[in-house]
């Protein structure tokens, strides 16, 4: 079952989209998003596309969440870039330890910006994103975000934009740490992988059918997302730039020169 596109635009998105992506006439798109299916309502994956950098922001952990009375999982994401332009960024962590007092005050004097450690990027480098990591998305970058399906986002810095920041509950569970590199690799471009395997969802790259090591991990419904090539879900073609549900790893017919990303929830996780 192909999942509802959602086209989103935004003022920070960009007016030329990588392939297989169209860009409407006269549109800055910044999301395409998929909606999470009745059957996997703890996923949501999405494309992202910025023309300059965003928020500096945090999650919360699945614990906080619950102990904070919100009602809702927390949210923890992986980001694989697809396309960058020269000098392209991604944001992950701090040079060194910081305490709550200085990062409250980096984030109302900008000097966090210069804190946060930048990471030139291309196509193929992916990063895995716990929760309590501040982080950031530079511009003129493409990525495929797989994350917790959660809206909580806690704003630190926004380059001076009117929105919304919010300093209490982000210094509450930020940690002022650098981020561990161990999550974060280059993905060849041929080549079966396990780019995630847990806490909250698996995540893994295959070429043409899934190698046996790979298919024994999936069991019941899960998220079919082609980069190159096709898959057909239950009689029903995916192409590049879709995702499907299905029912199974066994529903899937992956064509033998393709190249795809599959992913569900972990057994247990909400």
């Amino acid at each position: 079952m192909l999942l509802e596109t959602k086209t989103v635009e935004k003022p920070w998105g960009k007016d030329l989209l990588p392939p297989p992506f169209a860009t409407p006439a006269g549109k800055r798109i910044g999301e395409i998003w998929f909606e999470p299916p009745a059957e996997l309502p703890q996923l949501l994956v999405k494309y992202i596309f910025t023309s300059e950098k965003l928020s500096v922001q945090v999650h919360p952990s699945d614990a906080q969440t619950q102990a904070a009375g919100l009602g809702k999982q927390g949210k923890e994401e992986c980001w694989l870039v697809i396309d960058a332009d020269p000098g392209a960024v991604l944001g992950m962590g701090f040079g060194g330890d910081i305490d709550s007092e200085a990062m409250r005050q980096a984030a109302l004097d900008g000097s966090i910006e210069d804190k946060l450690v930048w990471h030139p990027v291309q196509a193929g480098d992916f990063f895995y994103i716990p929760a309590n990591t501040v982080h950031a998305i530079g511009g003129g970058v493409s990525i495929i975000e797989i994350q917790q399906n959660s809206d909580i986002t806690y704003r630190l810095y926004d380059y001076g934009r009117p929105r919304e920041l919010h300093l209490d509950e982000a210094i509450g569970v930020a940690k002022g740490q650098p981020y561990d590199e161990r999550y974060s690799r280059h993905v060849p471009e041929r080549g079966d992988t396990t780019l995630v395997d847990g806490p909250w969802f698996r995540l893994d790259r295959i070429d043409g059918t899934p190698p046996a090591a790979i298919a024994a991990k999936y069991d019941g419904p899960l998220l079919v997302i082609p980069r190159e090539g096709s898959a057909v879900v239950a009689g029903e073609a995916v192409a590049p730039g879709e995702c499907a549900l299905a029912p199974s790893l066994a529903a899937i017919e992956f064509a033998d020169q393709g190249s795809c990303l599959i992913t569900q929830p972990i057994a247990g996780a909400r």
